[in-house]
């Protein structure tokens, strides 16, 4: 029975509940890989930019966005466990100023001096989509007391 007891504690102290906020967080998620497929950069759509056609910056926001914002939760939400919440939570922050970095660099001049043409749609999104969901992993993560 003490073993029993003892099993449980060791599962519920490993895992967590997300009630509402684990749908709120693949909601997020679906915005994040809607924001994924719209323009991003010169017309290049956030998958292009992962594989190098936008630049250096916004492929970097691809890779920590898809790494940490899509894997990262879904491999969370699935399996419940409670130190991979720390890991969105600090790595979504980290990918939410690569995206700032992104949308900046497309709004800063370059060697030539002439602006960029600006964010596209998809990089805003995909930016404020990785806001969201690094504050509710954050939140999620500092919840267990």
């Amino acid at each position: 029975m003490a073993a029993d007891v003892d099993a449980t504690l060791g599962r519920a102290v490993k895992t967590v509940e997300f009630g509402r906020r684990g749908f709120v967080i693949a909601l997020i998620v679906f915005a994040l890989l809607v924001g994924l497929v719209l323009p991003w950069v010169d017309g290049h759509a956030g998958w292009q930019a992962l594989l190098g056609e936008a630049g250096a910056i916004p492929q970097l926001f691809a890779a920590t966005s898809i790494g940490f914002g899509v894997l990262g939760s879904a491999l969370a939400l699935a399996t419940r466990r409670w130190w991979l919440t720390w890991v969105c939570a600090i790595g979504g922050w980290f990918a939410f100023v690569d995206g700032i970095l992104a949308v900046w660099s497309q709004q800063s001049s370059g060697i030539s001096g002439v602006p960029g043409e600006g964010p596209g749609i998809g990089l805003v999104v995909a930016a404020a989509a990785m806001a969201l969901l690094a504050f509710q992993w954050m939140k999620l993560a500092w919840s267990r007391s």
